[in-house]
């Protein structure tokens, strides 16, 4: 049986519900039972957003990120709230462009991507969540990039399809960094 909660969070603005919104697409497009729950208001003006993802092969009891798995935290303040939910064996994905490991946990796998040099060498910053997206895709394996890169279409509105080049970009950058990872003899717990 497989059951993956993730929660991702960062600053609003930062993309943390589309990315966790796009998480939710590729895991529907793959087949898998997926529960999706954004937490935002004040949080859009520069606070902690989050979202918590939930994929399953089988139905999903609850669709509350209660003790992710997975964490993917997009700067420091999130990073240092949520770092201690993890559960021991799981992953934490940070942006290294804004937050280092100021946690100091070894009983879970630490990832640091420098998501936002990686975003603006593509020529836009507002990727850089897919960037670490694509880096946890890369990594675990849960889903294949190829479905979340089908799933822009989803996410974004038809009035921003243009950017889906450049999230593909972010998703394939990021994807190859966790692959290098996994294959540098890093797993996910």
């Amino acid at each position: 049986m497989m059951l993956v909660e993730i929660l991702i969070a960062g600053f609003g603005g930062q993309g943390i519900i589309s990315t966790g919104q796009l998480l939710a697409y590729a895991g529907m497009r793959a087949g898998l039972h997926v529960a999706w729950i954004p937490s935002y208001g004040p949080e859009m003006r520069g606070g902690t957003a989050n979202c918590g993802v939930t994929l399953s092969d089988t139905e999903i009891g609850s669709p509350l990120v209660t003790e992710p798995g997975v964490l993917i935290a997009m700067n420091q303040p999130s990073f240092d709230k949520y770092a201690g939910t993890v559960v021991p064996r799981g992953v934490i994905l940070y942006n290294s462009s804004l937050a280092k490991d100021s946690h100091g946990r070894r009983d879970v796998l630490m990832v640091g991507v420098d998501a936002n040099r990686i975003a603006e060498e593509l020529g836009n910053v507002q990727v850089a969540a897919n960037v670490v997206l694509g880096a946890y895709l890369g990594l675990s394996g849960v889903i294949s990039v190829s479905a979340a890169v089908e799933a822009l279409e989803d996410v974004l509105p038809p009035h921003r399809h243009r950017l889906i080049p450049a999230n593909r970009a972010a998703l394939e950058r990021g994807a190859a960094f966790g692959v290098s990872c996994r294959e540098g003899g890093s797993a996910v717990g």
